[in-house]
């Protein structure tokens, strides 16, 4: 079907400052979306508060507002600019929070706005802890046993019923924001309190900690014709437990079987189109690495960090494919930026491997805890492509500007053997040098070091 004809000016919300969690990727997706409106003769208006963005070059959007992201700026822009639709899954967290409360302010629907891609139901599904746990209840889809709490009290009862450790997951926030693993209830308490706070809607929740099961994440595509496709897979180097913008991430998987593969992409599939989405989306998994049992961890009804890494793994453009469902489109319509000849509804496939290393501040804040948990520390990232893993994860860590050109590190390789054998223990920044000097050492096996990381071998 061709593009909406009542659409002539469409808003864009931008991903606002760059935080933990939520920088240059959302940069990058953005302006690949106000390329792709503008392609299609629309006139693009860009609201984005941060200056120091690619998206707020003059050329990208017709029109640039550098305002504040709130509800408030943003009526005011509406009621000056009046634009047809309003695009915010490409955002992050902060436009898909923006576009819910410019809804239910009532907002949208007194200038006649109407939001594009991912329908407003589909994304209070995803995000709304309590109807996404519904909503794969519906599907037969396993998640781990948890509640949904608004108080410290009844996070302590439900960890008591079940037994420690658990993990805290607040509602619509991003890069694990306020979330966290507890040990025992002082964690608990601690950890909720401040995810209540972080929570757009103070909701939380709790759950059974599956940490040290294998983390596998699905970037999906769908359009209004309920044509769908996953565009890649790709599998965590650390086990859960460690978030996937903190961990190494490979694509595709490496270690999984083929019907492992085809489980998970068939899940993935299954609920992205019960859940409605319109564009771009990812899906993370736990798997236990000693059955074929899983857990749905949680979706994203957006463009996440994760799709600009599979968009440059696979060279498939999931920004402007999602822009151009969200103004109409479906994917057999929409032609292979690669190839220029077969159409978005292929999916990609890859004959290399492609690694993703996590580029840590910690070098310029000394004292900071280098733990590394369900809250994301990472600054930035690096992408690494060769035949190999191995070849892949050499060229991410000379690429990180570290100060390395292999995974030998000088001032780990002057450790005692007590202090590596620590460092394998220590969730942190520096575990793979450990276990790579401990392997050069001879120090410990390849089974003691899975039995300790529980990281797939």
């Amino acid at each position: 079907m061709p593009k909406k004809a009542n659409l002539k000016k469409v808003m864009v919300i931008g991903s606002g400052p760059i935080i933990i969690g939520q920088a240059a990727e959302f940069d990058y997706a953005g302006s690949q979306a106000c390329r792709a409106l503008k392609e299609e003769g629309l006139e693009v208006v860009l609201v984005n508060s941060n200056p120091a963005t690619i998206m707020t070059d003059t050329h990208i959007a017709d029109r640039v507002y550098i305002e504040p992201l709130t509800p408030e700026f943003l009526e005011e822009i509406i009621s000056k600019e009046r634009p047809d639709g309003l695009l915010a899954t490409l955002g992050g967290q902060a436009g898909l929070n923006l576009a819910v409360q410019l809804s239910e302010k009532g907002v949208l629907e007194k200038y006649n706005v109407e939001l594009l891609g991912t329908p407003l139901k589909a994304i209070e599904r995803a995000e709304d802890r309590e109807l996404f746990k519904e909503t794969m209840q519906k599907l037969g889809e396993p998640i781990p046993e948890s509640t949904i709490v608004e108080d410290v009290p009844s996070a302590v009862a439900f960890a008591n019923e079940i037994g420690y450790p658990v993990i805290v997951r607040p509602a619509y926030t991003m890069g694990g924001t306020g979330g966290g693993i507890a040990e025992n209830e002082e964690e608990l308490v601690e950890t909720v309190i401040k995810g209540l706070t972080y929570s757009m809607i103070g909701q939380v929740l709790i759950e059974r900690s599956v940490a040290g099961w294998k983390e596998i994440e699905y970037e999906v595509m769908r359009d209004g014709h309920d044509n769908c496709i996953t565009v890649c897979n790709m599998e965590n180097f650390d086990p859960v437990g460690v978030h996937t913008g903190d961990s190494i991430v490979v694509a595709p998987s490496q270690t999984l079987t083929d019907h492992e593969y085809q489980m998970l992409r068939s899940a993935s599939l299954r609920i992205i189109r019960e859940l409605g989405i319109e564009g771009g989306c990812n899906a993370q998994y736990a798997l236990d690495p000693n059955s074929n049992r899983y857990y749905v961890i949680e979706v994203n009804p957006r463009v996440s960090r994760s799709s600009a890494l599979a968009s440059k793994a696979t060279g498939y453009p999931i920004a402007k494919v999602s822009a151009k469902i969200a103004i109409g489109y479906t994917l057999d319509e929409i032609t292979n930026a690669v190839t220029q000849k077969t159409k978005a509804c292929f999916e990609p496939a890859l004959d290399y491997c492609v690694v993703k290393f996590p580029r840590w501040p910690f070098d310029k804040f000394v004292y900071a805890d280098r733990t590394l948990g369900t809250q994301m520390k990472a600054t930035g990232e690096i992408m690494a492509i060769d035949n190999t893993f191995e070849g892949a994860l050499m060229k991410a860590v000379r690429g990180c500007e570290i100060k390395l050109d292999s995974m030998i590190a000088p001032r780990i390789q002057k450790q005692s053997d007590a202090e590596i054998k620590k460092g394998v223990a220590r969730t942190d920044d520096q575990r793979l040098f450990h276990i790579c000097e401990a392997l050069r050492r001879g120090i410990m096996t390849i089974d003691e070091i899975h039995e300790i990381t529980t990281m797939d071998v």
